[in-house]
């Protein structure tokens, strides 16, 4: 029995009034030109709460409160599984200007995600954001 490994990913869907951060993922790292809410990795013992506003922290430069889950689902890329948590999280200051990861960032509102090209483990989320 093969065991696919599970990578865990944590994602934050930061309003601000009606607006949705969305970020583009830069030409250095994988699926470039894809579109995603900003997270990452959770290290190993880590709480993933605590990585996502560590993650913001380090890619963005602005800190964030994480308010509620959204969606946790897993999605086959590649050899693997990306298990992606998403949490609505609001600023805690100023808005972001400029990512470490990302070549772009916009504001956007629900309605207007699905013209975006996403990654595919950002989907889910992205539907039930469009079905509200």
């Amino acid at each position: 029995m093969n065991v696919v490994p599970t990578l865990e990913v944590v994602a934050a869907v930061i309003r601000d009034g009606d607006r949705i951060l969305v970020c583009r993922r830069g030409p250095h790292i994988g699926q470039p030109g894809r579109w995603e809410f900003p997270g990452g990795k959770v290290e190993m013992g880590e709480d993933p709460v605590d990585a996502l506003v560590r993650e913001v922290r380090e890619e963005l430069g602005v800190g964030i409160r994480v308010t509620e889950h959204l969606s946790t689902d897993d999605t086959h890329v590649g050899d693997r599984v990306i298990r992606l948590a998403c949490y609505f999280a609001e600023l805690e200051g100023d808005r972001p200007q400029a990512s470490t990861d990302h070549d772009e960032v916009q504001w956007v509102t629900a309605r207007e995600l699905d013209r975006f090209w996403w990654a595919e483990p950002d989907l889910p989320a992205v539907r039930l954001l469009t079905a509200e």
